[in-house]
């Protein structure tokens, strides 16, 4: 029988951690992050978390009150996945174009295509061919409408990664008219006439998140230059809060004149939905407007989301503005 040499003991009384059990006294990392792979990496980088936003194309036709036609729903269903095709083509060769810059950057370092795990080249044709098929599946199989403004928005776009978020003024407006695109292309897939009332209120109301944003990007990053985009250092912080206060205002008077407009179809709902509605809308801007002032706010979904009182304020919205398009 082989007798087994004990185990010393330290100073302290503590015995030593079995080292030689690892070759050549290697240890394994616990904390180590976990290898990903080239598809994992290409799925991150087109920002799954950004697909919210793309909810917007139900919305003209739920203001119109054709969301429930049949078929409506399997139509709205392939824009959504046509607009976030084109969403993820544009970020896949915004992140191939800015891999150096962003390879500096303390966080944006670790975006699969500045961290090595996309190549450059990989990322660019993915980009590239989803920015080709998208608006080709989407003349097949949607109207020619939805794929001029899936052209449009992926030209818009790509125009906004290489010189146009470098202009004052110009990077508000184009992201804006992201926005407002989206909630464009639902009625365009289902030939719905677009209210001049709707588009007033969401491409003022989408201004008034976007201003916010950078405002809160602007009182938070202040002093650190180098650290955030560019351009934030050519904006004053007055001059965004002057954008998000005018957006807010306009995008309030744009939705109360369409809820006190008649539009020559008497209303037989049980209350008046429309004007009911009125109230919710406002206290939500100014429920918004209280993060927007503190600097706090950034993405809107992560706003609505980690707010409970405004998230209750929507639904209560949504509730009233369902019943004033059903007139019940």
């Amino acid at each position: 029988m082989t007798e087994t040499a004990p185990l010393r003991t330290s100073a302290d009384g503590t015995r030593p951690t079995k080292a030689a059990h690892y070759p050549d006294g290697a240890r394994p990392t616990p904390n180590a992050p976990p290898k990903r792979t080239l598809l994992r990496g290409l799925l991150t980088t087109a920002r799954p978390k950004q697909w919210v936003k793309n909810v917007l194309v139900v919305a003209a036709p739920a203001a119109a009150g054709q969301l429930l036609v049949p078929g409506a729903l399997t139509r709205i269903a392939l824009v959504f996945a046509l607009f976030t095709a084109c969403a993820a083509a544009v970020y896949l060769i915004n992140d191939a174009r800015d891999a150096d810059a962003d390879r500096a950057h303390p966080t944006k370092c670790h975006r699969p295509v500045a961290a090595g795990q996309v190549p450059v080249p990989v990322a660019y044709a993915v980009g590239g061919a989803l920015a080709v098929l998208a608006p080709l599946a989407a003349a097949r199989l949607t109207t020619p409408a939805v794929a001029a403004l899936l052209t449009a928005y992926i030209g818009m776009q790509l125009a906004y990664c290489v010189s146009l978020k470098h202009v004052l003024v110009v990077d508000l407006v184009v992201v804006t008219t992201g926005f407002l695109m989206r909630a464009m292309v639902g009625g365009l897939a289902l030939d719905i006439p677009l209210s001049r009332w709707f588009l007033i209120t969401t491409g003022f109301g989408a201004l008034f998140m976007v201003s916010a944003k950078r405002y809160s990007e602007a009182v938070q990053l202040a002093g650190t230059a180098g650290a955030t985009r560019a351009l934030l250092t050519e904006y004053t912080t007055g001059y965004l809060r002057f954008v998000w206060q005018l957006a807010a205002g306009v995008a309030v008077l744009g939705y109360c004149l369409w809820a006190l407009e008649e539009g020559g179809v008497p209303d037989t709902s049980v209350l008046p939905w429309r004007q009911l509605s009125m109230v919710a809308f406002i206290v939500a801007i100014l429920r918004y407007a209280v993060f927007a002032d503190r600097g706090t706010a950034g993405e809107p979904e992560d706003v609505v989301l980690h707010d409970r009182a405004l998230a209750l304020i929507a639904l209560a919205w949504l509730a009233m503005y369902g019943l004033a398009v059903a007139n019940w």
